[in-house]
């Protein structure tokens, strides 16, 4: 009995560091004025990585569309794009804390769905949360939520969008 008690504590404790440095650790910031001249996105990682040139400045933590898995085919279908973008807007009054705008549909995305007969889609972003759920922090990780957008938390979008520039190439991988 006192093995399994242990063993369960030992659990706790573990599950409990993990979390606490996961969800609770902050990231450090960027510098004010640092240059993001390119934006990676590797879907399967849960992972946006922003550089200057070929160095790497910081690696973010993210949630997807809710049905992650392939690139974004038509409108509705829970799917992030995969490809190459640019970040096209920039606005700080949505329905998230601020957003960058992808330039999803690109002429080739338009295309297949054209093929396909359906609509592609569009108003893809990178955002913080739903207005008024920042206390959710990096909680909304646990799983994808959006309808195929990009999510960070509301600190990060925040340093996003003063540091992105509307132009920055953005590539977005399986």
């Amino acid at each position: 009995m006192m093995k399994i008690l242990l063993s369960g504590l030992v659990a706790l404790s573990l599950f409990t560091a993990v979390f606490c440095f996961f969800f609770l650790q902050p990231t450090p910031d960027l510098p004010h004025g640092t240059v993001i001249t390119k934006i990676l996105v590797e879907k399967s990682k849960r992972h946006m990585s922003v550089f200057k040139g070929d160095t790497l400045l910081k690696t973010y933590h993210i949630s997807l569309g809710n049905t992650p898995t392939g690139a974004k085919m038509q409108e509705g279908d829970g799917k992030t794009p995969e490809g190459m973008y640019i970040i096209d807007d920039k606005n700080e009054h949505s329905d998230y804390h601020k957003n960058l705008g992808v330039s999803y549909p690109s002429e080739a995305d338009k295309s297949r769905a054209a093929s396909m007969h359906v609509p592609p889609g569009g108003d893809i972003k990178i955002h913080g949360l739903p207005n008024g759920k920042h206390w959710m922090g990096r909680l909304h990780l646990f799983t994808d939520w959006t309808a195929g957008c990009i999510a960070v938390t509301d600190p990060e979008i925040d340093e996003l969008f003063e540091l992105v520039k509307v132009g920055t190439p953005i590539e977005i991988r399986p």
